[in-house]
C-alpha cells in the first residue's frame, strides 16, 4: 500500500487522538497531559525519544534503513486562552481552547511518525519529529532549538517542514509561497508621562492625553510615508488607557501596539522609527515617554527551492488541483520562523474550513467559534511523511539539491 492509503487507514485513530487533545487543551511551555498523549501515540515505533528540560516538548528520531542526512517535521501542541463556543460534542470546558488547530497539527505529526516507521525501509536518512509547546507567544521553538532539536539526529537537519491548518480556507487545499510567508511580530508598550492637574486649567499641567493621541496618529503616517508599499509594515494600537474622570488631567497615558513587517530591513527600520517618533513628540510637548519595544518572532521565510519541492510533492501526492501558490504573505506570525532562520524549509497551509460552510465566512483561527474539518488529518499526515521520504531521496541522488 502507498503512504496515502496507509494514512487513510489511520484516519479514525487520528480523529480519536485529535479529540482527546481538544478536550484537554494546555497553554504555554508546560503541557504535561499533551506530552503524555503524544508519547502514548508514538509508543512502540522504535523512535529515539527525548523530553525537554525547560518545556514539555517531545523530540523523536526515526533512524532510516540506510544512512543519510536528517530532516525535521514540526507540529505545535499548545492551545489559546479562549473559552470555546464551537458547539462541538468534544468542546473544551473552561477558559482555554485549541482555537488555532494545534491539536490537528500534533495528530498529523503523530500519524506521520506511524507512517514513516512502517515505511522505514524507504528512508535514506533520519527523521526528527518536533512536538513543540509554546508557539502562541512563548517562543517554544527558540527553547527547543536551544535544547538541540535541530541536531537531535547527530548532525544538523538539512531541511524542515511544518503544516498549519486554516479554518477560512477550502478544505483540503494546500498552499505556500516562496520567500516571506508570515510576518515578523513585535509588541510596543509606551508610557507617556506628564503632570496631572484640573481639567479647567490645562496650562498648569502637562497633559499626556493629547500627546498620546498625536503619537497614535503619527505612527500611521510613519508607515505610509516612511516605508515602501511593496515592503509593507502594519502598526495597530490595540489598547490605550489614561485618566479616571472627565475633569482631571492624568499624570500618565499608556498605550500598546502590535507591529508587523515582512523583511529584515523593514523590521529593523520600524523599531528605530517608532522609538524616534514617540520620544520626539513627547519632548515637543514637554513630556517624557518610556518605550518597551519587544521583538517577538522574526519573519517566517520559506526557502524558494524547498517551496518548489513541497509544491511538487503536494501535486504528486494529492493532485495538482489541491495546491495553490499563495499570492501574499499572511500578517500572522509564527515561531517556526526560528527554525527557518537556521535551516532551509517551508511552512505549508492546509485548508480545513468546517464542512458545509463558505470558507470566507467561517470563524477564523483564534476565534472561540473556530471549527476545523477533521477529514484533512490523514492527508496532512501523508504529506508530512512524503516530504521527509522524498527529501531524503533527493539528497541521496543529488546532494544539496531539491526538485
Amino acid at each position: 500500500m502507498s503512504v496515502r492509503d496507509d494514512a487513510q487507514e489511520l484516519q479514525g485513530e487520528l480523529v480519536t487522538l485529535r479529540r482527546s487533545l481538544h478536550l484537554e487543551p494546555e497553554l504555554g511551555l508546560t503541557l504535561p497531559l499533551t506530552q503524555e498523549k503524544v508519547l502514548t501515540a508514538i509508543d512502540g515505533l522504535g523512535l529515539e525519544i527525548s523530553l525537554g528540560s525547560s518545556l514539555s516538548s517531545v523530540t523523536a528520531v526515526l533512524r532510516g534503513a540506510r544512512p543519510g542526512p536528517s530532516v525535521l517535521l514540526r507540529g505545535d501542541m499548545d492551545a489559546l486562552p479562549v473559552a470555546e463556543r464551537s458547539g462541538l460534542d468534544f468542546a473544551a470546558h473552561g477558559d482555554r481552547m485549541h482555537a488555532c488547530g494545534h491539536d490537528m497539527h500534533t495528530s498529523m505529526l503523530a500519524g506521520a511518525a506511524r507512517l514513516l516507521s512502517a515505511h522505514r525501509d524507504r528512508l535514506a536518512g533520519d527523521v526528527v519529529f518536533m512536538f513543540q509547546p509554546g508557539e502562541e507567544g512563548y517562543d517554544g521553538a527558540r527553547h527547543m532549538i536551544g535544547e538541540g532539536v535541530l541536531d537531535a539526529a547527530g548532525d544538523r537537519v538539512i531541511a524542515a517542514y511544518a503544516l498549519h491548518v486554516m479554518s477560512m480556507a477550502p478544505t483540503g487545499l494546500f498552499s505556500t509561497r516562496r520567500g516571506p510567508c508570515l510576518a515578523a511580530s513585535d509588541n510596543v508598550r509606551v508610557m507617556v508621562r506628564g503632570a496631572g492637574g484640573h481639567g479647567s486649567m490645562p496650562h498648569l499641567a502637562k497633559d499626556p492625553i493629547p500627546a498620546a493621541c498625536e503619537m497614535v496618529v503619527a505612527l500611521q503616517t510613519l508607515v505610509t510615508r516612511g516605508f515602501d508599499i511593496h515592503d509593507p509594515v502594519v502598526i495597530t494600537v490595540g489598547s490605550i488607557h489614561g485618566g479616571t474622570t472627565h475633569n482631571v488631567i492624568p499624570d500618565e497615558v499608556h498605550f500598546e501596539a502590535t507591529v508587523r513587517s515582512y523583511s529584515a530591513v523593514a523590521h529593523a527600520r520600524i523599531k528605530d522609527g517608532i522609538v524616534r517618533l514617540v520620544r520626539g513628540l513627547a519632548e515637543a510637548h514637554g513630556l517624557t515617554a518610556d518605550i518597551d519595544y519587544e521583538e517577538l518572532y522574526p519573519v517566517t521565510v520559506n526557502d524558494a527551492r524547498e517551496a518548489e519541492f513541497a509544491a511538487a510533492t503536494v501535486a504528486e501526492l494529492h493532485g495538482a488541483e489541491r495546491y495553490r501558490w499563495a499570492p501574499n504573505p499572511i500578517a500572522g506570525s509564527e515561531d517556526f520562523s526560528r527554525v527557518l532562520d537556521e535551516v532551509p524549509g517551508v511552512m505549508l497551509l492546509l485548508g480545513a474550513a468546517p464542512a458545509g460552510s463558505e470558507p470566507e465566512r467561517a470563524p477564523a483561527n483564534h476565534s472561540p467559534h473556530a471549527v476545523f474539518d477533521e477529514s484533512v488529518l490523514a492527508d496532512g499526515a501523508a504529506l508530512y511523511a512524503e516530504l521527509a521520504m522524498r527529501r531524503l531521496a533527493v539528497e541521496q541522488d543529488h546532494p544539496s539539491e531539491v526538485a
